[in-house]
């Protein structure tokens, strides 16, 4: 079968090959898949997995064959994967955890935009009430960001949106967030919750904006860039402050079927920002790398 592979080289990161079809443990489903999603960390560190493995996590497809010992879906249902190593294949082995049934009405291609994405800005925003508080996303234009403004909006906060450049800002306000910037200099506002993406010197401004007893969850560093606190920054009175590093990922089935369920209700939207055939996965790159792209890359699998 054919899969997207790690690929080391100048022509990478990742290429077209022929592997061996996957042969599932007793709790793994068999998912033929449809669609795939691509993220920008699993890309642009690519050197992180070994070269020749089946790259990728984001995808949705069809159950070919349920888990044997009874568990997850069954036979033909649709479904969605999340943070599933080796998900950019024809065919892959599932293991139930990881699968969130697609209701009917929902678009399989919305199903692969969730994954690591939407899972992410779910379990960070539900650390802590957000009823009436004050939340800053950065990087709020990328697949993270987009379903974090929503998701916070919907539980009752204050969204501020923190976008890179003003032609980055479109569709923000209208998925919930109440203010837009480009630059946190001059904002007088305090935050309970900042959700960072792009990491660097932005973690040591966002420190600069944050409340008593506010949190920085640090889900991405999309800067490549070190974060550098001036002198006497971490130091001050009052309720602790902290920064965060993300956390777990594993068993994302649950939090798929939440997601899932926020799609069919109407009151979540998976934002696409380019749809397209995984044989032109080289261009989906590169328009990610450029930031070209607002939202999720979706790519059909034919």
């Amino acid at each position: 079968m054919r899969a997207l592979v790690v690929d080391h080289g100048e022509a990478g990161p990742v290429r077209f090959a022929d592997v061996d079809e996957p042969v599932p443990a007793g709790d793994q489903a068999l998912v033929g898949i449809r669609h795939i999603g691509l993220n920008f960390g699993e890309l642009n560190y690519v050197r992180q997995w070994q070269a020749g493995a089946v790259h990728g996590h984001d995808a949705a497809g069809v159950v070919l064959r349920a888990a044997s010992d009874g568990s997850g879906p069954s036979e033909g249902t649709r479904v969605a994967l999340g943070m599933t190593p080796h998900a950019w294949a024809e065919r892959v082995a599932v293991g139930s955890a990881s699968l969130g049934t697609v209701p009917d009405g929902v678009d399989l291609a919305d199903g692969a935009a969730l994954g690591i994405a939407g899972v992410t800005a779910l379990r960070v925003l539900r650390t802590r009430s957000l009823l009436a508080r004050d939340v800053l996303v950065t990087g709020a234009s990328g697949g993270v960001g987009h379903f974090a403004v929503q998701l916070a909006a919907l539980a009752g906060a204050r969204v501020t949106a923190l976008v890179g450049s003003p032609d980055r800002a479109a569709g923000l306000r209208e998925l919930g967030a109440d203010t837009v910037l480009t630059d946190l200099a001059g904002t007088e506002d305090r935050f309970d919750l900042v959700l960072d993406t792009v990491g660097g010197p932005l973690t040591a401004q966002a420190w600069s904006v944050l409340a008593e007893g506010g949190t920085i969850h640090l889900v991405g560093y999309s800067s490549g860039q070190d974060t550098t606190f001036p002198s006497g920054a971490l130091f001050g009175f009052g309720e602790p402050r902290t920064v965060t590093t993300y956390g777990d990922m594993t068993a994302t089935s649950g939090d798929l079927t939440d997601l899932l369920g926020l799609v069919a209700a109407g009151r979540l939207s998976a934002p696409v920002g380019l749809r397209g055939d995984w044989q032109d996965v080289g261009d989906a790159v590169q328009a990610l790398f450029a930031r070209k792209v607002h939202g999720k890359i979706v790519l059909d699998v034919t």
